[in-house]
């Protein structure tokens, strides 16, 4: 039972990462992290997959190697976040307090996506 559970909340975790790729609100690196955790918990194949994966497992191996985020990504994360904050601000919430507290979560997580190290490639 703890093994079926670990692997639902795991593919979960991973459905949402993969939507958090194009949505920037929605945290990518944690959750493929947290389907990681799950995984190597109750899936040695679901692990294996997820880590050599081309697209998801460098997520998950920069991460835990500490070598940070690629340029391109910050520039691409902080102007998605942005636009979408910005439209619904304008245009969508009609409160003034949610208006703030929108623009105050997207302050946070420009600081956060800002602050992580810059990946370098080699060259």
């Amino acid at each position: 039972m703890k093994r079926l559970l670990l692997i639902i909340v795991g593919l979960l975790s991973l459905g949402l990462a993969i939507i958090g790729i194009f949505l920037p609100l929605i945290p990518t690196t944690p959750l493929l992290l947290l389907g990681a955790a799950c995984f190597v918990r109750s899936s040695d194949r679901l692990y294996d997959w997820l880590i050599t994966n081309q697209h998801l497992g460098p997520y998950i191996k920069n991460y835990r190697e500490g070598k940070g985020i690629p340029l391109s990504a910050k520039i691409m994360g902080v102007t998605f976040l942005w636009c979408s904050m910005l439209f619904t601000i304008l245009f969508v919430v009609p409160l003034l307090v949610v208006k703030l507290l929108l623009a105050g979560i997207g302050a946070y997580f420009t600081w956060f996506i800002l602050k992580q190290k810059t990946l370098v490639k080699a060259s």
